[in-house]
C-alpha cells in the first residue's frame, strides 16, 4: 500500500458500535419529564447531571453482561468525545480542555459508584441521597422523584437483551 493510499485511508469507527445507544441515552437525559415533573434544573448543570444519571444506569446495565463490556468502553468514549467538544465549542481553550476533562471524569467515576450503590440498595432512600447530592433540582424538588424514576428505569433495562441495548432499543 502506498504512503498516500494508507495516508488518506478511512479509518474504522470503533466507536459506531456504541453511536446508537449514546443517543438514545442522551435523548433520554433530555426527556421533559424528568425537568418538568421531576424538578430537575433545565440548565447546562442540570442537563449535565441527568446525562451522567442516564449514562451510569446503562453503563451499570453494560457491565452485567460480558457482551456489553467492549461497547460500554465504546460508550464512555464517546461521552468524553462529546464533553469535549462541548467545551471547547463553549469556548474553553486547548489548554484547559485536558484538566476539565479529567475532572468530569472524576465525576462520572464518583457518580457511576454512587448511583450503582443507590440501585442496588433496598431502601429508595439511598437512591434518593445520591440524586440530591449529584442532580441540580430547582429549590424545594424532592429528589425522590428522580430517584424512583430512575430505579424505575433501570429496572425496565435490566430486562432487555444485550442486543437491544446495542440497538439502543432502551427506554421505550
Amino acid at each position: 500500500m502506498s504512503i498516500l493510499a494508507r495516508l488518506f485511508k478511512r479509518k474504522q469507527d470503533d466507536r459506531a458500535v456504541a453511536r446508537p445507544l449514546w443517543h438514545r441515552t442522551v435523548e433520554i437525559a433530555r426527556e421533559k419529564e424528568w425537568y418538568r415533573d421531576c424538578g430537575v434544573a433545565d440548565t447546562v448543570a442540570g442537563r449535565f447531571d441527568m446525562i451522567t444519571l442516564i449514562l451510569s444506569i446503562v453503563m451499570i446495565r453494560m457491565e452485567r453482561d460480558p457482551d456489553l463490556i467492549e461497547p460500554s468502553v465504546r460508550l464512555t468514549e464517546l461521552f468524553v468525545e462529546d464533553m469535549d467538544g462541548q467545551l471547547r465549542e463553549s469556548g474553553v481553550g486547548d489548554l484547559v480542555v485536558g484538566k476539565r476533562m479529567g475532572k468530569l471524569m472524576s465525576v462520572l467515576g464518583g457518580r457511576l459508584g454512587a448511583y450503582r450503590e443507590g440501585l442496588a440498595a433496598a431502601d429508595e432512600g439511598v437512591m434518593a441521597e445520591a440524586v440530591a447530592r449529584n442532580v441540580s433540582l430547582h429549590d424545594g424538588a424532592d429528589p425522590l422523584l428522580v430517584a424512583r424514576r430512575a430505579r424505575a428505569f433501570a429496572a425496565g433495562l435490566a430486562l432487555v437483551p444485550a442486543f437491544r441495548v446495542l440497538d439502543a432499543e432502551i427506554g421505550k
